[in-house]
Parts: C-alpha cells; sequence; structure tokens
C-alpha cells in the first residue's frame, strides 16, 4: 500500500487498484468515525473494525441487520461489486492489517487523536479531521459509501465492539469464524 505522493516511484505498466492507496483507506475511516462514531469518535479498535467489516461487506451487512432487526428496510445498494476491500480472519474476528499504518497516517497528519482509555483506545476525529471527513461526506464519489455507513450507523452504532464481534461469530460462523487465522474473509 503506498500513499498517493508515492505511487510516480511505480512503472506505469503495473495495474492499480484503490485498495492499493493509502489514501483510500485513510478517507474510508475518517468517514466511519464521522458518521459512525458518537461525537466524531470510536471507543476501540473492535468496534471500529467491526462497523468498517459491515461497511465493506454489504452482504454480511444486510444479513446482520435481518438477524437483528427483521423488520429493517434492505438498501438498495447494487451488491455486483460488494468487496471493494478484503479483509482477513483475525483473533477477533475481521481485520485489516493496514490499520495501524492507516490510523499513524491519520494521526501524523493530525486527522484524528488516538488515546488510551482504561483496556482500549479511543479514535477521535480532530477539529481538522471532521471538517476533511465533512468535505468527503458531501462528494458524489463517496455517496455510496457514506449511505452504507449510515445504515450500519443505525443498525449497530450503539453497540460494543465485543457485542459485534460475538454477532459476527454467531451469525458467520463458516465464513468468518472457522476460517482459518490471517485467510481472506470471502463470501
Amino acid at each position: 500500500m503506498k500513499s498517493l505522493s508515492r505511487l510516480g516511484t511505480r512503472p506505469a505498466s503495473l495495474p492499480l487498484a484503490a485498495d492499493d492507496v493509502l489514501e483510500f483507506h485513510a478517507a474510508r475511516l475518517l468517514l466511519l468515525m464521522h458518521i459512525c462514531g458518537t461525537a466524531g469518535r470510536i471507543d476501540g479498535l473492535t468496534k471500529m473494525a467491526k462497523l468498517d467489516f459491515f461497511t465493506r461487506y454489504p452482504d454480511f451487512f444486510e444479513a446482520a441487520r435481518a438477524a437483528v432487526d427483521p423488520e429493517a428496510q434492505t438498501t438498495s445498494a447494487d451488491h455486483a461489486e460488494a468487496v471493494e476491500s478484503s479483509m482477513v480472519r483475525h483473533h477477533y474476528g475481521p481485520w485489516d492489517k493496514r490499520y495501524y499504518q492507516v490510523l499513524a497516517h491519520l494521526e501524523a497528519r493530525q486527522l484524528i487523536t488516538v488515546s488510551k482509555f482504561k483496556n482500549s483506545y479511543q479514535i477521535a476525529l480532530s477539529t481538522e479531521g471532521a471538517e476533511k471527513a465533512k468535505a468527503l461526506a458531501k462528494r458524489p464519489s463517496f455517496a455510496t459509501l457514506v449511505e452504507r455507513q449510515k445504515s450500519v450507523k443505525k443498525a449497530f452504532g450503539r453497540k460494543s465492539g465485543t457485542v459485534l464481534k460475538n454477532l459476527i461469530y454467531k451469525l458467520f460462523d463458516e465464513e468468518v469464524g472457522k476460517r482459518p487465522l490471517g485467510q481472506v474473509i470471502t463470501k
């Protein structure tokens, strides 16, 4: 994964996917904190990862939302290109090994703060981070992601990371729970 500013060092003949670009992941996480967080803050890496999982895997989200609230209306999002960036099975469920690099990138640019709170970390938008997230949310290119994150917030925003982890293991045991550690989660 490289920053946009470093992509010039890549040979032009190599294909480039958004998944390979640091700022793609940074923008998604800024929006996640802004939309799914409480006052621009998410309490815990586990909660952040699980909310991000439901954002990145719309089919899993719809199944989980239906299990928790059968009356909920499904979103009309196009699921044909559902998973835009894969995650792997980790000790606590879905995880992306790039989180540490992306969070460090955001913190170095003073767009977020990361602070220890009890046995967890609070990841919060800074004032500048909140402004950038609001600007991203208004861009048409992020409209689908923003709508999906609003649905995720409505369904699971008040649940803890542990509750979300347990829900994922309960509902998606074959797809996530029984998958070997480090293996990519597919649907």
